[in-house]
């Protein structure tokens, strides 16, 4: 393990503090404030521990409770409690004490601000009646919360107040050798001074009232909802946008087909990636193309845009060919078969294209022909004789997708033939070290061939000068615009355009009638003729620049042909194209915690889902929320079953079906009539501001970000109705009667604000939503105009129809169900000395239920009983489940999800103790140390 440090940083001393307490073995690492060693932040994060498996943990409190966990000591429930109040309560005032102290020189005025706390923290320790936190001996509770108050604590120019109970309890730690030893690791004895270079870095803390209150389960959201003030002026305007209603608001039109560019209108051409054919896209192909897409057009209808969203198949290349190969069929018969598996998959997953279309057409051979010629005359395709790889076995040139070997920038060892998915570098097949064609295994020879190249390098300048204006001017993802700029940083060469196949847009030049185009060339050429498919007016959306603004969704690993290969090939062509100006790129999606794999039956695949009687909202929900718009992300069943439950369920859920039912139950299911306190008025106004977020997140296609803001507004219904108890008031006098009222129209204006936000989303949640409140269709174009339009669309009278609930429960049995389904199998042939400890582990029996002896005996290969080789693979796995298990609990993973883990490794530690030869019955519980 690895720990970075930075001094001055006050977070730092309470790792160093803990592993002085814990004397866990680990290396120490001092670096500068800047330093980015998490690898997939955007941010610097000090502290980080670099655990052995290549994971990160980031949290300070994480890390402690980490070494705590490796040093045999588990966090107690109230120990949990401590640093979760720590995290909320604490620190924030912590932040701004520190800030008035180190900054501002306003030391007398850090007692005010640490009141509350203190106080709290000092009449906690008088009644818990022991030396420590949480007993009688030092926890992570102890260490953590005598790290942070440290700095303040330890300076008497302070003036804190005597406060007895928490003066003996920092003395006790401040005689300790380790905590003396990391306070001067960190501060250098400087004091307060010391973290002057720290604090300057940090944003100044925005005032509050620090709540002085018991440590609390509650969200970081949930806080920073508390925290938000609201001023009378933005409560009035609130009150006066909502008393508006939905006057002279026309209900939005019917898409009339073809859609075409409109005067006066922003018009939105939208693509994303062309799925490939032979393929059935799994949930990491939906989210990072097509629902990403999907959602935000639906978002620009909303808005009032002129908005065309075009997908297709691509369906050239070598993989086709092998594909009907393998199942005996005709390349086209294959492009059929599966253009229609696509199509259903899509469609089940609600995804509204205009025109859902496919490459193989007329239309593809004749635009991608013509821009071939248009290249070719403005002198910008270059000829050179170029070395393939050939398998003699297939008796074919291998596409750069059909071999595998080393990387030779990297050595990963499973790099494709045109790029490394570790590096992103770009390699020609020829380069790659111990090459293998992936259909048959064999080594291919290199064979000389005459080919067609893009000369990427004489379009250098010109693509440098439209991406410039491009990238400063649209919303690019910070990912789309890092690869880019690597690809120029290195320098353009040029690029083949052509292949030695059969299958794919004949190449027209009579020197080379016996090939045809790569499909890098070819494919996003499809774009193009898709929408010609669509419409024979498609010159209005491709060839308009000046009207037409451009979006790709994708992949991150499609980035270069995107931004570079295509653009020069439209730029060469000098057709007045119509190029991207909003390149949208996520990272990737893995499945639990590895790759999907068709193959091995890993992962969800679309045609998959369906089975699973979770309906398509609910995976479109869950896929939207852990979108991978930043860093990579994991699918996890266990974490949806979460998601559904609690953030479905229990918030979004639990607050529109109360809203309805108080409507019917209470007031005859018309909307109660409304007078406004400023309770309410309150309420407008942060559920106005939660409107506004998501409208400038979702106008930045930051999907994952913008969701969030509706949930945060269930979780402000939901409070307001747990606070004003309509179902007590309408059994009490006229003004409480009014009052139930107020709050049931206002709770049910709220849930239809809801419904419109989430269409984009939850497309039939959203419908079922508005039928169930009989709302008017005019409230789905009135509410995202502008920067966000709150206004009352159910007004008082207004009838409402039956109201049942819109989730179900996910159960962890049937979760656990399918992630068994889901989780794959090693073929039962395959050695196993092939068989990662990883792999093992996931393959094993269900971790609850004891494994059957028959299966063990077969697990365990046995001489005698005892198989040391076997044994010295399950130690190691042993060891990783360990470490993945203390992991989990030091980020306070979900119960279900660390109870699982642990199961999977007491089912190793039993199968260890077979290959030693030992019972597997578990060793009597230690008692407690005294």
């Amino acid at each position: 393990m690895k720990l970075f440090v930075s001094e001055g940083n006050p977070h730092c001393l309470k790792v160093l503090a803990a592993l002085e307490v814990t004397g866990v073995q680990c290396d120490v690492q001092y670096v500068n404030h800047e330093e980015r060693v998490v690898p997939f932040l955007s941010r610097p994060a000090l502290p980080a521990l670099l655990l052995p498996s290549g994971l990160h943990l980031f949290s300070s409190n994480a890390i402690c409770r980490y070494l705590f966990e490796v040093n045999g000591q588990d966090s107690s429930e109230l120990c949990n409690q401590w640093l979760e109040w720590e995290a909320t309560d604490l620190q924030p005032a912590l932040l701004q004490a520190l800030h008035l102290a180190v900054l501002q020189g306003k030391g007398s005025e850090v007692s005010k601000v640490l009141l509350g706390p203190l106080n709290y923290l000092d009449q906690s320790l008088s009644k818990g009646n022991t030396p420590y936190l949480t007993g009688e001996a030092v926890s992570v509770a102890d260490v953590v919360l005598w790290a942070a108050l440290y700095p303040v604590l330890s300076d008497s120019s302070l003036a804190l107040g005597e406060r007895k109970s928490v003066k003996t309890w920092f003395d006790r730690g401040a005689v300790m050798h380790s905590f003396q030893s990391a306070a001067q690791k960190v501060l250098q004895g400087k004091g307060l001074q010391g973290m002057k270079s720290y604090m300057q870095r940090q944003p100044a803390p925005q005032s509050s009232q620090c709540r002085d209150t018991q440590p609390c389960n509650s969200s970081p959201a949930e806080g920073e909802e508390n925290e938000r003030m609201v001023s009378e002026e933005e409560m009035e305007a609130a009150a006066l946008t909502w008393s508006k209603g939905l006057n002279a608001c026309p209900a939005a039109a019917n898409r009339q087909h073809p859609i075409l560019p409109q005067e006066g209108k922003r018009n939105l051409l939208v693509t994303s990636a062309l799925p490939y054919v032979n393929n059935v896209p799994h949930l990491g192909n939906i989210i990072g193309c097509v629902l990403s897409a999907d959602v935000f057009c639906r978002y620009g209808r909303l808005r009032g845009w002129n908005v065309l969203f075009v997908c297709g198949t691509d369906e050239y290349g070598t993989a086709t060919e092998n594909k009907a190969r393998e199942e005996g069929l005709t390349p086209q018969q294959i492009c059929d078969k599966y253009h229609a598996i696509h199509s259903s998959i899509y469609k089940w997953f609600q995804i509204d294209f205009d025109f859902f279309g496919r490459t193989t057409t007329e239309k593809q051979t004749e635009i991608a022909q013509d821009i071939f010629w248009r290249l070719h005359k403005h002198a910008f395709l270059v000829e050179d004789t170029v070395e393939q790889l050939r398998c003699e076995n297939c008796q074919r040139f291998l596409a750069d997708r059909f071999v595998e070997g080393i990387c030779p920038h990297c050595s990963y060892p499973e790099a494709r033939g045109d790029q490394c998915d570790k590096c992103g570098r770009l390699i020609n097949a020829v380069e790659l070290r111990e090459p293998q064609c992936k259909v048959c295994r064999q080594t291919p020879v290199i064979r000389s061939s005459k080919h067609l190249f893009l000369d990427l390098p004489k379009l250098e300048t010109q693509l440098e000068q439209w991406l410039d204006k491009s990238t400063s001017s649209g919303d690019w993802t910070a990912n789309a615009k890092q690869i880019t700029r690597s690809w120029l940083r290195d320098g353009l060469k040029p690029r083949c355009i052509t292949r030695d196949l059969k299958w794919g847009t004949p190449v027209p030049h009579p020197d080379f009638k016996e090939k045809v185009f790569y499909v890098w060339f070819d494919a996003p050429i499809g774009y193009l003729s898709i929408t010609a498919n669509y419409t024979d007016k498609w010159e209005k959306w491709w060839k308009n620049p000046q009207q037409v603004e451009l979006y790709n969704f994708m992949a991150k690993d499609n980035v270069p042909f995107h931004s570079v290969v295509f653009p020069c090939s439209l730029l060469g062509a000098q057709d007045n194209y119509t190029l991207v100006n909003h390149l949208v790129a996520t990272e990737y999606l893995n499945y639990e915690d590895t790759k999907f794999s068709k193959s091995r039956g890993v992962g969800v695949f679309g045609d998959m889902a369906k089975d699973t009687n979770i309906p398509s909202d609910v995976w479109r929900f869950y896929l939207l929320y852990v979108r991978p718009e930043g860093q990579d992300s994991a699918f996890s069943w266990a974490d949806m079953a979460t998601k559904n439950n609690s953030e479905l369920l229990n918030n979004l859920g639990n607050f529109i079906n109360r809203a309805g039912m108080f409507v019917t139950k209470f007031f005859e299911s018309r909307v109660p009539a409304m007078e406004l306190q400023q309770e309410d008025k309150k309420l407008l106004a942060l559920v106005g501001w939660e409107l506004q977020q998501y409208i400038q997140l979702m106008d930045k296609v930051k999907i994952r970000d913008a969701l969030k803001h509706i949930l945060n507004i269930s979780r402000h219904g939901n409070q307001y109705i747990q606070v004003n108890e309509p179902w007590k008031k309408i059994k009490g006098g006229d003004t409480e009667r009014q009052r139930a009222g107020t709050v049931t129209g206002v709770s049910v204006n709220i849930a239809c604000l809801l419904s419109v936000m989430l269409l984009p989303y939850m497309p039939t949640v959203s419908q079922t939503i508005r039928d169930q409140l009989n709302a008017p269709q005019s409230c789905i174009n009135t509410m995202l105009q502008g920067t966000g339009t709150f206004v009352c669309t159910l007004s008082a009278g207004h009838h409402v129809g039956t109201v049942s609930p819109l989730f179900q429960k996910l159960e962890m049995d049937q979760i656990e169900a399918l992630k068994r389904r889901f989780g794959g199998q090693q073929p039962e042939d395959e050695p196993p000395k092939k068989k990662s400890t990883a792999q093992r582990a996931a393959s094993s029996q269900p971790a609850a239920v004891p494994a059957p002896a028959a299966a063990v005996a077969a697990e365990v290969a046995t001489v005698n009983g005892v198989d040391p080789e076997k044994a010295k693979q399950l130690t190691q796995a042993v060891a990783e489940q360990g470490e993945k298990v203390r992991a989990l609990k030091a980020q306070k993973a979900e119960k279900a999800v660390v109870t699982a883990e642990v199961a999977i490794l007491l089912d190793l530690k039993k199968q260890l103790a077979l290959a030693e030869g030992k019972s597997p019955e578990p060793a009597p519980q230690k008692g407690k140390k005294k």
